[in-house]
């Protein structure tokens, strides 16, 4: 178990294993940023030609270790680059990869820049979030003995000038709360899919409704989060077709679950709609066998509305949430639903079934209408939805669609966190794409190579009765094939600090 502490101490006389100092990349050569004077004044003028000599640049995730050899304290400095500039993002990115750069250290102090509450929380999410690891599955090493699943130093501490300051300490908390949220996310993500079924993964989000915010809100008494279950019966009784119709290939039934934080005096209602396909192997509409083990992500969506509602309700920010992650695994049981099948979304529209594979849509349809008989003020559902969003985007990129006043504050919500996002639109002609079937409301799918992911928002906008949204589909970075800055390899947890943040946003606007 790691202890993190504030200090304002000198990061030169500061005793601790390894200090972290940050680089600012310059035209001829790198200037030491703000933080890490004293480290800079030790070395004199000995530390230009040093750093030259190694061809040290100060670019973005570049790391360097340098014994110091008693020029300070501290027996390693760590140099990791912020790039061209200092900012919340460089110093998220830089503390992360300082985090997998220190290990089998015993203690740890960061002498970023961290002049500001919010770059000491920058400074203090982006070294939790690096530090990650999943060692759950870890058993025993080569030789029979236990294997080591955790490197991370016993003692990190984040010097600050303002340490004491009221501001300070708040962001500090507050930072350990949202990276306690991802970490939450990406322990489901990166759970095998056999262990992780949907009624599983709903007892999971029932045991964090209350475990998760009784361990981390501060202050006096417990914010309360409502979670209700819907089981499969019940599911079916009420009209839910679009999880019905998905599970029905697998042995394990859907489930859909709604977590409620509702604190006095909020005057903002949001809604959260979470996909939660547990294990997507496309049903009868099956994938390629290579990459399917990464299917166990197409829950990320889902993970992660319900571990943002978690962190707001921990952080008590005044705002009303509703989040509802719709579960299910996508398989080829006798019973599967076939192409061709038209099912009945809850609340009665039609939807012909083309392409089992395009599963997400049919379970957040379902969701997106439960959701808005909440009357919220703006609705946002989160998936892993289509692979045309990772073809247009890439794999670091998530797409925001929906209507301008919501997608615009996704953007400032996502860059505030550090997750970098982009806004594609909704061409007219979706309208009447998602209106071609025959025999049914609508078309699940159409089958025209180009714009799956915008036909996908289409076929959602459908479900949202007009009100405020947006979609964010983040297909491509929620399952990171490696690690950079603050992300690490696997279940990323994309999209937590972004609604968050959105949170934050709509509290200020009161």
């Amino acid at each position: 178990m790691t202890t993190y502490t504030l200090r304002s101490a000198s990061p030169a006389k500061t005793r601790a294993d390894v200090v972290v100092v940050g680089l600012v990349q310059g035209d001829d050569r790198p200037e030491v940023a703000p933080g890490g004077e004293d480290v800079a004044k030790a070395w004199g003028r000995k530390l230009s030609p040093m750093l030259a000599s190694l061809g040290v640049t100060g670019k973005a995730g570049e790391v360097t270790r340098i014994p110091t050899a008693g020029t300070i304290s501290s027996p390693v400095l760590l140099l990791v680059g912020l790039g061209p500039e200092v900012s919340t993002t460089a110093l998220r990115a830089a503390a992360g990869s300082a985090a997998r750069a220190a290990t089998n250290a015993v203690s740890l102090a960061l002498a970023l820049p961290a002049t500001s509450p919010a770059e000491v929380r920058a400074v203090t999410e982006g070294y939790l979030l690096g530090s990650y690891a999943f060692t759950a599955y870890k058993g025993t090493g080569k030789d029979g003995t236990a294997a080591k699943t955790d490197d991370n130093p016993a003692d990190v501490v984040v010097l600050t000038a303002d340490a004491r300051k009221k501001p300070t300490v708040t962001a500090f908390e507050e930072a350990r709360v949202v990276a306690a949220a991802v970490a939450t996310a990406r322990d489901w993500v990166n759970t095998p899919p056999g262990d992780l079924r949907p009624p599983t993964f709903a007892r999971a989000v029932e045991a964090a409704g209350s475990d998760f915010v009784k361990e981390h809100a501060h202050g006096r008494g417990t914010p309360k989060v409502g979670v209700t279950v819907w089981d499969e019966e019940q599911l079916a009784a009420q009209g839910f077709g679009g999880l019905i119709s998905v599970g029905r290939g697998s042995s394990e039934p859907p489930r859909l679950v709604e977590l409620s934080y509702a604190p006095k005096g909020a005057t903002t209602h949001l809604a959260l709609v979470g996909k939660g396909i547990t294990f997507d192997s496309g049903g009868l509409s099956i994938k390629p066998a290579q990459g399917m083990h990464e299917m166990k992500s197409d829950m990320a969506g889902a993970a992660a509305v319900v571990a943002a509602t978690l962190a707001v309700a921990a952080l008590r920010l005044p705002v009303r949430v509703t989040a509802y992650a719709a579960m299910a695994e996508n398989m080829l049981g006798s019973d599967a639903t076939r192409p061709g099948d038209v099912v009945t979304i809850y609340g009665g529209r039609t939807v012909e079934v083309l392409n089992t594979d395009a599963e997400g849509r049919m379970v957040l349809a379902d969701a997106l209408v439960k959701a808005g008989e909440g009357e919220p003020d703006l609705v946002v559902d989160v998936a892993t939805l289509t692979g045309a969003m990772v073809v247009a985007l890439g794999d670091k990129v998530a797409g925001v669609m929906g209507d301008d006043e919501v997608v615009a504050r996704m953007r400032a919500a996502a860059l505030a966190a550090g997750e970098e996002s982009w806004p594609m639109p909704i061409p007219e002609e979706m309208h009447e794409r998602v209106r071609t079937s025959k025999v049914a409301d609508l078309a699940q799918v159409d089958w025209v190579r180009w714009g799956g992911g915008l036909y996908a928002a289409a076929f959602l906008r459908e479900f949202v009765a007009g009100r405020p949204w947006a979609h964010l589909d983040i297909a491509g970075p929620a399952f990171g094939s490696s690690a950079h800055g603050h992300v690490t390899a696997g279940g990323t947890g994309y999209g937590v600090s972004t609604l968050v943040e959105l949170v934050r946003g709509l509290a200020d606007q009161g």
